[in-house]
């Protein structure tokens, strides 16, 4: 499949996953990937949105809009800012101010659980709806949570029938439920936990959500390698012994990882793309352009 047309076939794509799993990596390489096929690109963090910044090599992210590299906008949508943006659109602004001092934000969020992530999806909502990008990539909290935050416009939706966080709710849900202009990508890497926790979490979006799940990327995998059960005398090198548990270890890890993913393949009947273990502890602007490349070079694996 052209990566091109992958990454437009939905304008907003949500990267959700266990936490550990990679997805913030995914995240900036799928906006990488994006920026390098000449789309107008948007990564949104939810969460702290430290991480993805650092993996840009760039300071922090805040509510306001920065370039991370050429092609690539980033910025953090908080409920709070978000919640300020709006009732200042609907010429609110000292509402919302005694909104956020008094704490009252927090009343209604707890009086009504669901508030403040219709605040932030509808936030990303209307980023789609102007044009301004051609792609927007959300690292979505992680997967337990990710359930609650694309499952909000519906328990909303339902508990309140009329007024703007109806018309809000109704707005989320209409962008959820297209796939033209919305799809999930789930993270996991193969070990058999994170592996649980994204068969439930693909099944809990189905049934709760209905959005649009794409292809599952499993993170982490580690390359095949040739001549490791070769046999070697252990006394007849200084470093025999290390090599020979060194090999014992790689191809334990490969087993497991091969029985994970097939396990994967039998529960869950999406299409995989399998990105490669960084042997790296510092992973910057070099690491997410290796990332991306393999990302590339597995979506055009893909059928159309």
């Amino acid at each position: 499949m052209d990566p091109g047309e992958f990454l437009r076939a939905s304008r907003v794509v949500i990267v959700a996953g266990k936490g550990g799993v990679g997805k913030t990596t995914v995240s900036a390489a799928l906006a990488r990937l994006a920026a390098e096929r000449g789309l107008r690109t948007l990564v949104v963090g939810i969460d702290g949105g430290i991480g993805l910044a650092r993996l840009f090599d760039a300071p922090p992210l805040t509510y306001e809009p920065a370039e991370l590299a050429p092609g690539i906008t980033g910025r953090l949508l908080t409920p709070d800012e978000a919640l300020v943006e709006y009732l200042e659109s609907h010429g609110l602004r000292r509402v919302s101010k005694r909104l956020l001092s008094s704490g009252a934000i927090d009343v209604v969020a707890t009086a009504a659980p669901g508030i403040r992530d219709i605040l932030v999806l509808g936030k990303v909502k209307q980023l789609e709806r102007s044009g301004q990008f051609d792609l927007i990539v959300v690292d979505a909290p992680a997967a337990g949570h990710a359930i609650t935050f694309l499952a909000s416009a519906r328990g909303v939706h339902d508990l309140v029938r009329v007024g703007p966080i109806e018309v809000q709710a109704a707005g989320v849900l209409e962008l959820l439920g297209d796939p033209a202009r919305c799809s999930v990508l789930l993270v996991t890497i193969p070990e058999e936990t994170p592996v649980n926790e994204l068969i439930d979490t693909a099944f809990a979006l189905e049934d709760r959500v209905g959005v649009k799940l794409g292809p599952v990327v499993v993170n982490g995998v580690y390359p095949a390698l040739a001549c490791l059960d070769a046999t070697v005398d252990e006394g007849s090198a200084p470093d025999a012994a290390a090599l020979l548990a060194a090999a014992r270890f790689r191809t334990a890890r490969t087993d497991q990882q091969a029985a994970q993913l097939d396990r994967l393949g039998l529960s869950l009947p999406l299409p995989q793309v399998r990105l490669p273990y960084l042997f790296s502890t510092d992973i910057g602007r070099d690491e997410i352009g290796v990332v991306a490349a393999a990302l590339s070079d597995q979506i055009e694996r893909l059928a159309g």
